[in-house]
């Protein structure tokens, strides 16, 4: 299988979303007192102390728009945590937050949902790579949204390369 990579909310994106998110309204930064908010800007959980904000964010909407395709009924719009001030983005790899019960959602390139996994918090990080082998090994796939299970909210894109 080739490469994966994790794509953060991008910075330009983000510097929108701060202001005003993708449901029209302007966030309102809080201190996280106990961390642990899994922010989609710089793929990590909060820690303690940090200013955080809870945005409303359309990934399929915003990825439509800059490809020229109508996501139809598969657009959406959900909550997601990012620092409430520029950060320094990921450190690592950026497959984050895959030791819980999570979803990968398979995207074609016309935006279309065409399928998905449910990876089991049991198989650890391990059982991670398999899903998404399995995943980018159908070459209809363009990009992976994955999302928590017990929410939905969306996590991260993955993207080939």
């Amino acid at each position: 299988m080739e490469s994966c990579t994790a794509r953060p909310i991008a910075p330009a994106v983000l510097t929108e979303l701060r202001a005003t998110d993708d449901a029209g309204r302007v966030p309102v930064p809080v201190t996280d007192d106990e961390g642990g908010a899994p922010l989609r800007c710089c793929l990590r959980r909060s820690r303690p102390g940090e200013l955080i904000a809870l945005v409303s964010y359309a990934p399929l909407r915003r990825w439509a728009a800059g490809t020229g395709v109508d996501p139809g009924a598969y657009d959406e719009q959900g909550p997601v945590f990012v620092h409430a001030e520029e950060c320094a983005g990921p450190d690592g790899d950026g497959l984050a937050f895959t030791g819980a019960h999570r979803t990968l959602r398979r995207y074609s390139a016309e935006g279309r949902i065409l399928g998905g996994r449910l990876v089991e918090a049991a198989e650890g990080p391990d059982g991670f790579g398999p899903a998404l082998r399995e995943a980018f090994d159908d070459p209809a796939v363009a990009f992976v949204h994955v999302r928590a299970v017990e929410y939905g909210c969306f996590l991260y894109e993955v993207r080939r390369g």
